[in-house]
C-alpha cells in the first residue's frame, strides 16, 4: 500500500494542530523522506479556545498566534511540504453547519488534487474529529469524476482510545506502516514543539507514551515500531 503513495500528492485533513503528528507523524516523515510524496496538511480548527468556559478569540490572541507558529515548527521537523490553517471553533465544530466545513475540504481538494486523503477515525471521542471525518467522506463522494483514489483513517491518542469500551465504533486497523527510530524521534520532537499540547507521562501525548504506542502497534505486525490505519476506500483501478 505504501508504495502506491510514492511520488503522489497526499492531503491530511485534521481537526486541530497536533492531530497530524499524533495520528501519523512517523508516517509523514517516512513519506516525505523516503517516498518523495508531496504532502499538504489541512488543519480545520484553531485548537485553543475550548480551554475556556466561553469562546473568546480576542483573549486568546497571543496563544493562537503562538499555536500557528508551532504548526510551522512541527512541519519543519517532520519535513512535509505545506499546510493550510483555518479557525473553526475548537471542540465546537457541531455549532457550525457541516456544509461550511465540507466546502473548505472540497476547495482544498480541488486546489491540491490529492491522490489520497488521510483523516480522523469517525468513531473518535472528540466531536471535531467525528465531524472532520464526515466532512471528508462527504467531500469525496464516489462520483465518476472523483479523483481521490484512497481515503485512510488514523487513530489519535487521547481521542480514539478514550471511546467507551461498549461503543460499537472502535478503531480497527487493517493497515500498518512500519516506521524506524528516526521517524519516531521526528514525531516526538515535532509533538514537543506544540507548547499547548505536549504532556508528561502517562498522558497519551507524552513522548514516552507515543513511543510505547508505536511499539505496541509494531508488535501487532512483527516490527519494532508502526502506526496503524484503516483503509476506508481504495479504488480498484489504481
Amino acid at each position: 500500500m505504501l508504495e502506491l503513495l510514492r511520488n503522489k500528492k497526499i492531503m491530511i485533513v485534521v481537526a486541530h494542530p497536533d492531530d497530524e503528528l499524533l495520528g501519523l507523524g512517523g508516517t509523514l516523515n517516512k513519506l516525505s523522506q523516503d517516498y518523495s510524496s508531496n504532502i499538504k496538511v489541512v488543519i480545520l480548527g484553531e485548537g485553543i479556545t475550548s480551554r475556556d468556559i466561553t469562546r473568546d478569540v480576542a483573549a486568546r490572541e497571543d496563544d493562537l498566534i503562538r499555536h500557528k507558529e508551532n504548526v510551522e515548527e512541527a512541519r519543519q521537523i517532520i519535513g512535509y511540504d505545506s499546510f493550510s490553517l483555518y479557525d473553526f471553533p475548537d471542540n465546537r465544530f457541531d455549532t457550525i453547519p457541516l456544509l461550511d466545513i465540507i466546502k473548505v475540504v472540497e476547495a482544498e481538494k480541488q486546489n491540491f488534487e490529492p491522490f489520497a486523503i488521510f483523516t480522523h477515525h469517525g468513531g473518535d471521542l472528540n466531536i471535531d474529529h467525528q465531524i472532520t471525518f464526515d466532512a471528508v467522506i462527504t467531500a469525496c463522494r464516489p462520483l465518476n469524476y472523483e479523483r481521490v483514489s484512497a481515503i485512510i483513517t488514523f487513530e489519535t491518542p487521547s481521542g480514539t482510545e478514550w471511546r467507551a469500551s461498549t461503543d460499537p465504533e472502535h478503531f480497527i486497523p487493517n493497515f500498518h506502516v512500519e516506521i524506524n527510530e528516526n521517524n519516531l524521534n521526528a514525531k516526538i520532537e515535532a509533538m514537543e514543539a506544540y507548547q499547548f499540547e505536549k504532556r508528561i507521562y502517562p498522558h497519551p501525548r507524552s513522548p514516552k507514551a507515543l513511543r510505547i504506542h508505536s511499539q505496541y502497534r509494531g508488535l501487532t505486525v512483527g516490527v519494532s515500531y508502526a502506526e496503524a490505519f484503516n483503509i476506508v476506500r481504495l479504488q480498484s483501478n489504481i
